[in-house]
């Protein structure tokens, strides 16, 4: 049933019906526009709208429908244009042309994006907990191999050795950061855009703030036109979620470096992997590789949204129907994603002979030589010189840093004693940095620690919140 057309003197074609036409994705947001048409009806009942027996009628007949939306009994019918006019179908279905009194008070364009708001919150909610799941199965990973040497890279080339546990933690701290962008979201979001009508407000005596109240956000938006035309959040978390799909690409790209022939490194699960229809002997990394691909889908998403919020003038125009395809697809395949990309991280077995072997090739060592000359009173230029001499000098002889001789390390710098043998060596230069953000076992051990304290908080706060909108949820 439309919701509109009193002035019109025909139907619309249907064409235009077919382009307009958005239940066939908006119906996401129907247990969302129920709970917050029962809060709507509240005000109406509380400012003397509509009777108490009345609202109590309309209140039965949403729980009813409520119930039937979640269990997947009542569904859209093609006539029904958006989740709004399905949603009223079902109601006067159940009590008559009075169940459209509920309108009073309120536009589909507030409506639309209060049901959009308490979606993204429920969902971005879930996205948290399947990020710190994923954090953890990192984390504990990193602590599993935080002894273990691997060659450290830059530019893709072997730079100096490192805990390949500190090489597996940096993912969990970006995945910390993208929990703390969800959280700081989360404050500018909580504020219910219900009341603010077509653009204006309303001049019948609702409450905006019982709304607000009764659904769980923290205030009323300032601006009824700005409240009705803001997308800021729904770009802000296709924003979020494209960093995730970022991370989660780079964590591919690694696992699938890591589980070539060529490293060697990394032996993924049976359950992670999958053969070829041709070649029996293949083990393919498909987790690791469609995390990668699915990050294009996420940042275009994002750059969709944006393209079509960057030229909208004054309150609400239809061009606003565009947010949802591309959010919901963000959505439901960023929590498609996260689980086995967990999956894949806590299930991966790494060689630690391999990985120690190749952490001293590509003379990784040199900068131990150019920090033994400092440390000696060296300036750090010429520490840096003489140590470059030494790898020129190991090229020439096909060797390793640690083989030169005592001789052809003071032939590029006098104060190169025999003592720097002693120490030139993987464990002892990754033992040796030992900051509070270096690769030493026991500076990793510690950054795990913090990791697992800080992913404690946020649990905590996810608990909260999420009990505060299942709350909203109660009809």
């Amino acid at each position: 049933m439309a919701l509109w057309g009193g002035r019109f003197s025909e139907s619309p074609a249907d064409s235009v019906f077919a382009l307009s036409r958005s239940v066939q994705f908006d119906w996401r947001l129907a247990p969302y526009d129920i709970v917050s048409s029962i809060a709507h009806l509240e005000v109406l009942e509380s400012s003397g709208l509509l009777s108490k027996a009345d609202c109590a009628k309309i209140r039965s007949a949403l729980t009813i429908l409520f119930s039937e939306v979640t269990s997947g009994k009542f569904l859209p019918k093609p006539e029904d244009e958006d989740v709004h006019s399905a949603l009223e179908r079902g109601l006067t279905e159940k009590i008559g042309a009075f169940g459209s009194a509920i309108r009073a008070g309120r536009s589909r364009n507030d409506q639309v994006t209060t049901d959009l708001k308490l979606y993204l919150i429920d969902n971005m909610l879930a996205i948290s907990t399947a990020v710190l799941h994923l954090q953890e199965s990192l984390l504990s990973k990193s602590l599993e191999y935080v002894d273990a040497i691997a060659p450290g890279f830059t530019h893709l080339q072997h730079a100096q050795p490192v805990s390949f546990g500190h090489e597996l933690a940096k993912h969990a701290v970006s995945l910390e950061r993208d929990l703390s962008r969800i959280s700081d979201w989360m404050v500018r979001t909580s504020t219910s855009p219900l009341g603010s009508g077509a653009l204006s407000g309303s001049s019948l005596p609702i409450s905006p703030e019982s709304t607000a109240k009764r659904l769980g956000f923290d205030s009323v938006a300032q601006n009824s036109i700005d409240a009705v035309s803001d997308r800021d959040y729904v770009a802000e978390a296709l924003f979020i979620i494209a960093m995730i799909g970022l991370h989660l690409s780079r964590i591919g790209e690694e696992w699938s470096i890591w589980s070539t022939t060529e490293f060697g490194w990394a032996q993924l699960d049976d359950a992670y992997s999958t053969g070829s229809s041709i070649m029996p002997q293949k083990k393919n990394p498909d987790v690791a590789e469609l995390a990668r691909g699915k990050a294009g889908r996420f940042i275009g998403n994002l750059t969709a949204l944006l393209t079509v919020l960057k030229g909208l003038p004054f309150a609400y125009n239809r061009d606003l129907q565009e947010d949802k395809e591309a959010l919901f697809d963000s959505v439901e395949n960023i929590l498609l994603l996260l689980a086995p990309v967990a999956g894949m991280v806590a299930t991966t077995k790494f060689n630690r002979e391999k990985m120690r072997a190749a952490a001293p090739l590509g003379f990784t060592l040199a900068t131990e030589i150019a920090d033994y000359l400092v440390r000696k009173g060296v300036n750090f230029a010429q520490a840096h010189e003489a140590a470059g001499q030494c790898v020129q000098i190991a090229e020439a002889r096909n060797c390793d840093l640690h083989e030169l001789s005592e001789n052809e390390l003071q032939s590029a710098h006098l104060q190169l004693a025999g003592d720097l043998i002693k120490i030139l060596n993987v464990e002892g230069a990754i033992a040796a940095r030992a900051t509070s953000n270096g690769t030493a076992p026991k500076s990793v051990v510690m950054q795990i620690a913090k990791l697992r304290s800080n992913a404690a908080l946020t649990a905590k706060w996810v608990e909260t919140a999420s009990q505060k909108f299942i709350g909203t949820m109660t009809l």
